[in-house]
């Protein structure tokens, strides 16, 4: 139960296709992105070289580090596309036809 001083968020991220890393976190109010980031042991890895192409956001739309969090946010780190959906669908499409 959070009081009035902490806020819930839970970061999630997936380091590979069907595989997701989620943490509940604890945060005092007025942490931000980079905050939770910290909290989760991602900051690191999202500031490295290899996090270059690494992107964040809360709830599925990118937001800047700096950003403020609020109760129950969830915070998600998104890897780049390796494929394009719609090109995938279209060879699942062909391989399910053959």
């Amino acid at each position: 139960m959070a009081n009035a001083e902490t806020i819930q968020v839970l970061v999630s991220w997936s380091p590979q296709p069907r595989e997701v890393c989620s943490w509940s976190l604890s945060l005092p109010v007025g942490s931000t992105l980079d905050d939770a980031l910290r909290a989760a042991g991602l900051l690191e890895m999202v500031d490295s070289d290899a996090g270059a192409s690494l992107q964040v956001g809360i709830w599925a739309k990118a937001r800047a580090r700096d950003t403020v969090l609020r109760e129950h946010d969830r915070v998600e780190v998104w890897r780049a596309l390796k494929v394009d959906p719609k090109e995938a669908r279209r060879q699942r499409y062909r391989k399910a036809k053959a």
